[in-house]
Parts: structure tokens; sequence; C-alpha cells
């Protein structure tokens, strides 16, 4: 079965039959979605794949995300257009733990949530978006400057002056020369 809708009941869907979907929002909703994400822009965004059942009550999401963003870059602030492609699956379980009751771990499976009563796609897709977003996209050829601080007439500490084996390369050089002027 194939679907236009993007919010769905669970309970509407066949048990024996994938119900396929795919969404491709237009410039005003990628517009909405860039901002509700804090990005300048969403060239491109699409979302398709097939919700499955599983077992007697849960069910499977495979999706494939397919878009172009822009970003800031986090050093110049130029844009910086990524193209992400990625694979999604959800598994939505109707009889989880509640993690309110006792201890809790981290599960082993991230992909794994408590089955709704309805699900809207678009809101999967945005999740599935802002996690596979770069955490720091880079204009190319971007690099941050070194930044040296000291008080007048004192010798700056640089960037390789706080490396933990800065020291040994001076310290390896002199013994080489000593070995060399005393053997």
């Amino acid at each position: 079965m194939e679907t236009s809708k993007t919010t769905l009941r669970f309970a509407d869907l066949p048990n024996r039959a994938d119900t396929t979907f795919a969404i491709e929002p237009d410039a005003a909703q990628r517009a909405e979605i860039a901002e509700s994400l804090g990005i300048p822009a969403i060239r491109k965004l699409r979302f398709n794949g097939l919700i499955r059942a599983e077992g007697k009550h849960d069910w499977v999401l495979f999706a494939d995300l397919g878009a172009t963003v822009v970003q800031d870059c986090v050093i110049t602030l130029e844009p910086v257009t990524t193209r992400i492609d990625q694979k999604i699956k959800r598994t939505y379980l109707s009889d989880i733990e509640d993690p309110l009751i006792g201890e809790v771990e981290m599960p082993e499976d991230d992909t794994v949530e408590e089955l709704p009563a309805t699900l809207n796609l678009v809101d999967v897709m945005t999740e599935a978006l802002a996690l596979a977003l770069p955490d720091f996209p880079r204009a190319d050829g971007a690099e941050l400057g070194e930044a040296i601080f000291t008080e007048p007439g004192l010798a700056p500490m640089r960037d390789e002056d706080t490396r933990p084996f800065a020291g040994l390369s001076s310290l390896k050089d002199a013994l080489e020369k000593k070995d060399e002027s005393g053997a």
C-alpha cells in the first residue's frame, strides 16, 4: 500500500503488506524546517521508505533521507553546502519498559521507540535530518588561526607549548647533539 499522508495511525495500517511513503517538501516547507533547525536553507529534501509490521503489535520504519543543506561556516560564517544521504531505521515497540522505574541504562539500540498511536513522518524526517547535520561545518580552506595572549614583556605561550610531548623534540635534539660531540 502506498500513502501520500504524512501522519499515519498504526491501527489503520495493513499488517500483511508494507506501507510505502515518499515525502518531498516544497520550498515553503523546506524554509520552515530550516528555520526550526536553525540553519539558513534546505535546497533539496526527500524522505521515502516503508513501514512494515513486525509481529502482531510492533512496526519498523525503513527510509532513505536525502538533503542538500546550507549551514554557516563555524569559522568564517560563509555559507557551506552539504549533501546528506542516510539510511534511517526506527523500530516502534508496543511493549517497552518504562525508563522511570528503577535504574536506567542506555539502550544498545537507539532506533527503538515506544509505539505511538500516530506517527508524523515529517517529524521523523526532521529529527533524522537534525541528527545528520554536520556539527561544525567549515568552508573550504577555513582554518582557525593561532591566538596568542600574554602580558607585555613575557614570552607568549603558543598552542605547540600546550601539547604534552612538545618538549620531547627539543630534548631529543639536545641528546643527539651531545652524543655526536661526546662520542
